[in-house]
């Protein structure tokens, strides 16, 4: 930060924050510099992003600076901003998330979108059962039970810190009693006996290993 000229800190405002800091991380290569300023100065703030235009003539105080200026080094340092305030949008619903799971991409939306489209509203005598594998956040498989919530939800994943993520993260929507989520590697502890599921999803990491080094520091 010394080799950018700043304000002192008596002149910070919210405006003139949010253009410094969108013009270093710019200088520091950093993917949406903007929208990651508005985001780590309202989390530092506890308001919401429009909230920062409305206000933009604000200073801050001595303490709010320092938390921001925390929250710049560790996305400096290339922790991404999901991990940073500890939650991300997805499908306009909030969903906590921890290194335990990977951050749900916008992308991602369209497997819901497609899922959605292929099974039926409103007509508990068609309820389908439906499995998300590698769950991770939950974040498919609560999109989905908040639209289609006359269905039969299960979803796995093979790590016991991912689960408890994603139960939060239903019980935060009120959908817990909706999913029934458990452990598993795949497809190992289902049995043939089974009643068949109607629809499968899973997007696990697609990523090729020897991809890996070319990959921007925060994947």
């Amino acid at each position: 930060m010394r080799n950018q000229q700043k304000p002192s800190d008596s002149q910070w405002t919210i405006l003139k924050l949010l253009k410094w800091t969108t013009s270093y991380f710019k200088n520091h290569n950093l993917e949406s510099p903007r929208a990651s300023a508005e985001i780590l100065l309202s989390y530092a703030l506890k308001v919401k992003r429009i909230d920062l235009y409305l206000r933009h003539d604000q200073p801050l105080s001595e303490k709010e600076l320092l938390l921001f200026k925390t929250l710049i080094k560790r996305r400096i340092d290339r922790e991404p901003v999901a991990y940073i305030i500890g939650f991300k949008e997805f499908w306009s619903m909030e969903f906590e998330v921890t290194t335990d799971v990977l951050i749900p991409r916008p992308e991602t939306e369209c497997v819901v979108a497609e899922a959605i489209s292929l099974l039926p509203a409103n007509n508990d005598s068609s309820s389908k059962r439906i499995l998300e594998i590698g769950t991770g956040s939950g974040a498919i498989v609560l999109a989905l039970s908040s639209e289609r919530p006359n269905h039969i939800f299960f979803a796995s994943d093979h790590s016991v810190k991912a689960i408890a993520v994603a139960l939060k993260n239903a019980k935060r929507h009120e959908l817990d009693k909706k999913i029934s989520f458990f452990s598993a590697e795949w497809f190992e502890p289902l049995s043939e006996r089974m009643q068949p599921f109607d629809m499968i999803l899973s997007n696990p990491p697609y990523v090729q290993s020897e991809a890996i080094s070319g990959l921007q520091p925060e994947l």
